[in-house]
């Protein structure tokens, strides 16, 4: 295949990347130099250093390390359990399952599920624990939140261990390593760039989640996200909610070239 060709199946991509990454993200730089009033000004990203954004910036971070963390611990024994069992790629279907009911209607089914008259409450009435305020709680945003991106920590994860060679581990229980110093030393390490894809799926949209938020947590969590619709949506300050979402689309890069960067350096 000549040079030329190659360029020209190049087209497509360099047109998708051009349409629907760089001008997006131009327009959003180009908004977020004007205020309300639509007067050139670099005042938002003074602002957005105001300890108001501040303090929902480490807010995002927060609950978004909260939704890695606890996504990892739930999702790594499930992909290990699933490499094991007989049809594992039913399983996998399963977990993946729910990630193509459109995000709205899981965010209503929670809604009656933790509901003060709904299936929750009804369990722990009849345990005899009586009604509690699950919805509109911090528990209740990290549940929904969990439960949403489960499947996108378990797939790299489970790939990496797919790839994971089972003479590694007959070696290791073989030298007489226990269990737990084989997942430690050996399992656990040569999965660890499924670890990282996992973690970086689930931190970066994490830190911009809105629509969760406003539905789940009632508007009590306050993110950048969160942030960025009201600019938008309520306050039609698009100068405010631009300089947020350039804020956030500098850290998503910054965490991609990390992850990136110590998986090429793993890699050598």
């Amino acid at each position: 295949m000549t040079s030329r060709a190659r360029n020209l199946y190049l087209v497509p991509y360099l047109l998708w990347i051009v349409l629907f990454v760089i001008a997006p993200i131009v327009l959003i730089v180009y908004y977020s130099l004007f205020d309300v009033e639509g007067q050139f000004t670099f005042s938002n990203y003074v602002k957005f250093f105001t300890p108001v954004y501040m303090k929902m910036t480490l807010n995002s971070f927060w609950y978004a390390f909260l939704i890695t963390l606890w996504s990892l611990l739930i999702a790594y024994p499930t992909a290990y359990l699933i490499t094991k069992t007989k049809h594992k790629q039913l399983w996998l279907l399963l977990v993946i399952l729910p990630s193509w009911i459109n995000l709205l209607l899981k965010a209503y089914a929670f809604i009656g599920l933790f509901g003060t008259y709904g299936f929750a409450n009804g369990f722990l009435e009849l345990i005899g624990i009586g009604t509690q305020q699950i919805l509109f709680t911090d528990f209740s945003f990290i549940f929904v939140s969990v439960y949403i991106f489960i499947p996108f920590m378990v797939l790299p994860i489970f790939n990496a261990l797919e790839e994971l060679p089972p003479s590694l581990i007959y070696a290791s229980r073989d030298l007489g390593a226990s269990a737990w110093t084989t997942f430690r030393r050996v399992v656990f390490p040569l999965t660890l760039n499924g670890v990282k894809a996992g973690c970086q799926a689930v931190f970066i949209p994490a830190l911009s989640l809105f629509m969760i938020t406003r539905l789940i947590a009632g508007n009590r969590v306050i993110t950048l996200g969160t942030a960025i619709e009201q600019h938008f949506l309520v306050t039609q300050d698009w100068g405010m909610g631009a300089t947020i979402a350039v804020f956030l689309v500098l850290v998503m890069a910054l965490i991609m070239i990390v992850t990136g960067g110590r998986k090429a350096r793993g890699a050598k």
